[in-house]
């Protein structure tokens, strides 16, 4: 296949001819390839229907990105087209009429006498070079494209789908499984909070727990005694500030915490109640707005890229300067929760991740929320599982849900979730089932993970077989690929020039 050599700039790329039988036959891209023209047909995103009679497509994962009644857009298919994407650098084989999308598609006719899904294989394969935003289309002219005997191609082409075939059956079966395991972390996650994973614990544990009365009034004795302290820390700080002659900075009155309404919802189990998770943790913190990059700074700053699923992934890590005061006010300890405050996909909001000691030297970013326990009520780990809990994602999930397309949640209604919560001994062994359990769970997905890289991979080196000569046989009654490529030719040099249009002509 065609192999991409390193380039410093795009227009320095080269495509290297792949090395084929001697029965095949080179040609370039104009040579057998044609682009339908869509200027006067594509259809602007806002005008897409989520229904309609012909689908639209452009350049989205499914390549389907809407629907269209208008019959002026349709491009209606006699033979098989290929869509390339100038962005994605993805094609898709199209049998059925379509309306194109307005996002930079390219609609591709192969010559009558080439079989088009021979050529779909065979685009899916090539390599370009990953730079060049829009300009994929260019790399691709500039590939040297392999012509095989017309009935070899047919065997190619059969030959790919049969392994592919077998291939995508396996897929299938590791999608499946990966399904279930998510269905399986769920009611394992609505378990743990609705306490029937600890309700032998619970049982042999009986003189440990608390009522839901009492249980509400230690958290708020402990809410009010930690306010409590923070005011004689301050107090201290002013005296010595003012002894030292008022230099530096003014230390800073902490906030009294928000009034929070003390009800508690009994959950008719012993220890439990449902109280809002605000009486439990400090008043949320928003992070830093300032500009972060790769290359430099003394502070790594936490991203939404850096919350992965319920701990700290800093592979992705940006970096600043900050001062001691912003340094300070961007901290994080062992034992934070950082929560996406805004995206524009909905099951990202209140995504959360636990901070551990590894992660402490970081400071964390704007798109994102601080949330610190109040350690004698509420255990961190136990947070970071009741967040991505099923009723409790549904609370994130109706308030920040926006019909603007950028969906946010703020530090008040993360206040206001209600949550199930326990005794901290209990919460600890909840923590700790969930732990086991989701750490296999974890295990397995990596396993899944890696199979579908192979299965990847597999498709991969089928193409490159196919595409070199190798998976099909070569018959020698064929019709030889150069008398394929000179008919090809007869017959473009035959066909009508369009008509040039005069400039300013209407």
């Amino acid at each position: 296949m065609t192999d991409v050599p390193q380039v410093t700039k795009p227009d320095e790329w080269t495509p290297v001819a792949p090395v084929v039988p001697d029965s095949w036959a080179e040609a370039s891209f104009d040579e057998v390839f044609s682009v339908i023209s869509t200027s006067e047909k594509k259809i602007p995103q806002k005008l897409y229907l989520k229904k309609g009679k012909w689908p639209v497509i452009d350049q989205g994962a499914s390549f389907v990105g809407g629907y269209t009644d208008d019959e002026n857009t349709i491009i209606y298919v006699d033979e098989p087209l290929l869509v390339f994407g100038d962005h994605t650098r993805c094609f898709k084989f199209v049998r059925n009429d379509f309306a194109p999308g307005a996002d930079g598609i390219k609609i591709l006719a192969a010559s009558p006498l080439l079989l088009p899904k021979f050529y779909y294989y065979l685009y899916s394969a090539i390599k370009l070079p990953n730079r060049g935003y829009s300009r994929h289309f260019g790399f691709l002219k500039r590939c040297i494209f392999p012509i095989a005997p017309l009935n070899e191609q047919r065997r190619i082409v059969d030959k790919i789908e049969a392994m592919f075939e077998r291939i995508d059956k396996g897929v299938e079966n590791l999608q499946a499984a990966r399904a279930a395991l998510g269905l399986y972390r769920q009611s394992l996650l609505k378990s743990a909070f609705e306490g029937r994973l600890t309700a032998d614990w619970r049982a042999a544990n009986a003189d440990k727990l608390e009522d839901p009365k009492t249980l509400l009034a230690r958290i708020q004795t402990e809410r009010d005694a930690r306010y409590k302290a923070a005011l004689d820390d301050w107090q201290t700080a002013l005296e010595a500030w003012r002894n030292g002659g008022e230099e530096g900075k003014k230390p800073a009155k902490p906030k009294r915490p928000r009034d929070i309404p003390v009800s508690s919802i009994n959950l008719g189990l012993n220890g439990w109640a449902k109280i809002p998770l605000g009486l439990m943790i400090e008043t949320p913190s928003y992070g830093t707005s300032k500009k972060c990059d790769y290359d430099g700074g003394a502070y790594g700053v936490l991203r939404i890229p850096n919350i992965g699923a319920g701990r700290i992934d800093a592979t992705d890590l940006k970096k600043a300067d900050f001062n001691d005061n912003e340094a300070e006010q961007y901290s994080l300890i062992e034992g934070d929760i950082l929560t996406v405050r805004s995206n524009g996909s909905l099951s990202i909001v209140g995504k959360p991740a636990l901070v551990t000691a590894q992660d402490t030297g970081n400071l964390f970013a704007g798109y994102l929320i601080r949330l610190r326990a109040i350690s004698n009520s509420l255990r961190p780990q136990y947070l970071a599982h009741i967040m991505a809990e099923p009723h409790i994602r549904g609370q994130i999930e109706a308030k920040a849900k926006s019909t603007s397309g950028v969906n946010n949640i703020s530090a008040k209604e993360l206040q206001d979730l209600n949550i199930p919560i326990c005794s901290p001994a209990e919460q600890s062994e909840i923590t700790r089932i969930l732990d086991e359990r989701l750490s296999a769970a974890d295990t397995m997905e990596a396993e899944i993970d890696a199979a579908l890289t192979r299965a990847d991979a597999l498709r991969q080196s089928i193409l490159k077989q196919a595409f070199s000569g190798k998976l099909a046989p070569q018959d020698p009654d064929d019709e030889p690929a150069a008398a394929l490529l000179a008919r090809i030719k007869a017959e473009r040099e035959a066909a009508p020039k369009p008509k040039r249009k005069k400039r300013g002509a209407a």
